[in-house]
Formats: C-alpha cells, structure tokens, sequence
C-alpha cells in the first residue's frame, strides 16, 4: 500500500518532508492513532476541535441530516441553514441582520471584504490590517494577512490592503514598555491611515479580536479603540473571529469581554462553528449592513456554502457549547491553565512572555535572553530545542501546538481537568529538559 507521504500534497509543509501520523479516531480530547496509541490533542488541532473529537451530539446531527437531506444548493432553502442563521444572530447580539455562509474562514473573511465595500458603496474601498496576523491562504487573504511567510507572493496594494503595525506588547513596534500604551499607539496607526487614505476611500478596518496563529493578544484597551476610531470616521470594523470564537477566548465571540459598545460592523467565522465536525464558515452582519445590501444583486458564493449537513453540525455544536456551559469553563479553565503557565514562567529563564488568560488560549514565547527579549530563531523560524520538545512530547502522549518561537496552548474546551494539569507538568519537565536554564531563586 502506497504511503499518504507520497500521494498527497499537504497543507503548509515541504511535501517531500511530511510524515504525519495517521489518525483512526478520537474520543473527546484524544486522537487515537492507528496503532492504538492514543494522544492528549493540546492544540485542538489547528485550534478548530472546541468540541473535541467524536462529539456524540455532532455525529448524531449529521447522521440524522444525512438521512434527511443531504444538499441543496442556496437557491433553494434548507431549514438547518435557517436555524443556524437564527442561532448566529442571536448568540451574537446581531438581531436584525444577516448571515452569508461559506466553505471555510478563508473565503469568510474574503467574502466580508466584499460585502463591507458593497454595504459602504466602495467598489473598490481600501482595507486597513496589520502586520503579524493571518485571515487565510488564497490569493486575497494572503494580501490581507501581515504574515511573513506568503508576503512575497502577492501585492497587498494592488489589492487594496493598507497594513499598520501590530498591538505586540510584548516587543511593541513602538517602543512602549507598557501594554496600555502600546495598544493605544497601535490603535492610533489605525487611525492615521484612515486620515492618510481618507476615510471616503477606505471601505473597512479588518482585525483578529484576541486569538490567532501569529501569537499576539493584544492589550485589553485595543478593541474597543478600534470601535469608536473606525465609527467615528464612518468605516466598518470586521472582527475575525475564526480562531477566536466559540468559547476559545471564554466568551461565544471574543470581542463580547468588551461589552455591546464593542461589537462590529461584521464578523467572520469557521473551526469552532462546527466543532471542525465538518467545514463551515459564515459571515454575520449587523442590520445596518444587512439594509445597505438587500435590494442590490451580490454576484457571490460557491456550491457549497450553507450545505445542510455543516449547518445541522452547526446547530448542533451550539446546542452542546449551551448545554454543557462550555464557554464558561473555558473561561474558569482557561484562567486556571494561565496561572499555572505563569508558575512555569517563574521557573524557566527561557520564557520571556506568556500571553492569554481569556479562555483557553494561551501562548508561551521562547527567547535566548529573557533579558534582552532576543529571540531563539527568526520570526517565523523553529528552533531545534523547540522541535525536539514537540516530539518528545508527542513520544509521551501530549500534542502541543506551535510556531516559530511560541507555543500555542488551546486544547478543547471538553479536557478533563486531570489532563489538563498532566499537560502542563510534562510541559514544565520537558521546558527543563530542552531549554535547561533556569530562574535564579530569589533571596528572601
């Protein structure tokens, strides 16, 4: 039998070096491998499996749709479609308006650019990122994205994008040494290139709220300044909330820990929406937008978008985040996993910042110097120390996420607190083992 290695292109790798291990199943938060083994996902994958692996009520959902009705394009409708939307909205605190569903948080988040320039009028509206963030891998997304990795295949400004400095407090483009400041500073760069494009030509402020694979949390005064700033000069705020969604951050979206004044214009979703049962994306939109576009032609959507099957997993997984208070213990584990990683802080010399605290989503970054901040590898650069924990760790059971010098801590919202406290003390030895120096004790 031929192996996978040789007959797939996989995501985001070096073809000829992929050599993954074939999951067979899952049960909660574990992968079961298909030699039995069975490892502690402390990543949710890519930050998508909230639910876990095998939830019973997804898997009773889609089976039950499957039965039903398993497609039917959006010209026609399907009451698993209408329910998710209703859900959405009302989650969300965006009665009135309307929900566009897509295949995936890529074309979400493309597809929000495009109707925040058709509700605004702007055909061809400018859009304000930042640098170090990441809303998808097509062409568009990629000028969206501030991430190094893809900069160099596409022209931002030919695609109408304008990026601003991130909120990265802890090595602030600034130069603040406090967070507040240095997310009042990247607020105001927003700011200054609306004034500099003029906010005519610019269609919408499109944003990351909290988690992301770029490793950022911003500081808590940045949201909200991106709310008034972007009202107050008549541009529309669109939250990406793939990664951050659903109970990710303790909360259903991450933008909510700043109240109803914080919420957007439009916002974008995918991975938890289903539980990554089975792909789906959606945009929501408020009612003002919803009114700017309704008896105007959107020349938009792909085959799939709205597939009953997702939207049944959808319904689904909202009814299990209610019925279990998931977004409430990720907001009560999540503020437990932080105090701990800050015990592990005080520890290893090796951690110059840990980040998070919200839910759980937590990120660790490694440095040579905790002194200086200066970084083990280039930014987005691995180093080998950190490659060598991840596979011992693996070895042992636990699958961390990562990049370049972070560690990214997210496991589902379902882990036993038992294997959340055995994560982080395998953690804690292995920081021990491959990053050995230590914090000196200090004199009483």
């Amino acid at each position: 039998m031929s192996s996978e290695r040789h007959l797939v292109l996989h995501n985001w790798c070096v073809p000829g070096d992929w050599d993954g291990p074939t999951v067979a199943g899952g049960r909660g938060a574990f992968l079961v491998l298909e030699d039995g083994r069975e490892i502690l996902d402390f990543s949710s994958l890519v930050e998508c499996s909230n639910l876990g692996h095998q939830h019973p009520k997804l898997v009773a959902a889609i089976r039950d749709q499957a039965a039903k009705l398993c497609f039917v394009t959006s010209a026609w409708g399907a009451e698993p479609r209408r329910a998710l939307a209703e859900c959405l909205l009302a989650i969300s605190g965006f009665e009135g308006g309307r929900v566009f569903f897509t295949l995936g948080g890529a074309d979400a988040n493309e597809n929000a650019v495009r109707i925040a320039r058709f509700a605004s009028r702007k055909p061809r509206g400018l859009v304000v990122t930042r640098d170090r963030s990441y809303h998808g891998a097509s062409y568009m997304d990629m000028a969206l994205s501030g991430d190094s990795r893809t900069a160099q295949q596409v022209d931002a400004e030919a695609w109408g994008v304008r990026h601003v400095p991130p909120p990265y407090a802890y090595r602030c483009p600034f130069g603040s040494s406090a967070a507040d400041e240095c997310g009042r500073r990247a607020a105001s760069a927003v700011a200054e290139a609306i004034d500099r494009e003029g906010a005519d030509r610019v269609a919408a402020v499109l944003m990351e709220t909290n988690a992301g694979s770029n490793g950022i949390v911003a500081p808590d005064n940045y949201w909200p300044a991106l709310r008034a700033l972007t009202r107050e000069r008549g541009v529309l705020l669109i939250a990406d909330e793939v990664m951050g969604g659903f109970g990710r951050c303790g909360e259903w979206f991450a933008w909510q820990r700043h109240g109803d004044g914080a919420r957007p214009d439009i916002m974008t979703l995918a991975k938890g929406l289903t539980g990554a049962a089975i792909p789906l994306g959606a945009v929501v939109m408020s009612a003002e937008v919803a009114r700017a576009i309704d008896r105007d032609m959107f020349y938009g959507g792909l085959t799939y978008g709205g597939h009953p099957l997702s939207c049944a997993a959808g319904v689904a997984a909202i009814e299990a985040y209610r019925e279990e208070k998931l977004i409430e213990r990720s907001r009560t584990l999540g503020a437990r996993m932080y105090s701990e990683l800050q015990r592990l802080a005080a520890r290893h010399a090796a951690i110059g910042d840990v980040r998070g605290g919200h839910g759980l989503f937590a990120v660790i970054e490694l440095v040579s110097d905790r002194a200086t901040k200066a970084p083990i590898a280039p930014w987005p650069q691995q180093p080998q120390a950190l490659k060598s924990l991840l596979a011992a760790a693996l070895a042992e059971g636990v699958s961390f996420g990562s990049r370049g010098n972070l560690l990214i801590l997210a496991p589902p919202l379902v882990i036993d607190e038992s294997d959340l406290a055995r994560a982080i003390a395998l953690l804690d030895r292995l920081l021990g083992r491959y990053f050995p120096s230590s914090v000196p004790e200090q004199k009483p």
